[in-house]
């Protein structure tokens, strides 16, 4: 029922959370000798969970998470380029926001239906 109201946008707001978690994740480890940045693949992940809410077998292994390439590694092999991070931790929250603004208007219109507005 999810996918007949909200479309694929559902599925998104569930990839950009897990983006922004990965995207968090890395920030908060800046500074850890060792710490490799990574980030998912939002149309490999989105792919993957449109295919298993359309009853395809679950892979085990998660594809879309990657392990970013450093521009300028550091000496200690943290691979986490803190403006690069904000960045994308940036663009994710406001595609996160628009699709959230767009299930918002999907539901606001499903509750005006319902009350016969």
């Amino acid at each position: 029922m999810n996918e007949q109201i909200f479309g694929i946008h559902g599925a998104a707001l569930e990839v950009r959370s897990q983006r922004m978690g990965v995207l968090a994740s890395n920030i908060a480890n800046a500074a850890t000798p060792g710490f490799k940045a990574r980030d998912v693949d939002f149309n490999a992940a989105l792919d993957a969970r449109l295919a298993r809410s359309s009853g395809a077998p679950a892979t085990g292994s998660d594809p879309e998470l990657v392990y970013r390439r450093a521009t300028m590694p550091s000496l200690d092999g943290n691979t986490v380029e803190l403006g690069r991070e904000q960045v994308a931790f940036a663009e994710n929250a406001l595609a996160y926001s628009a699709t959230l603004s767009f299930v918002q208007g999907k539901v606001n219109a499903i509750t005006r239906a319902l009350k016969g507005e």
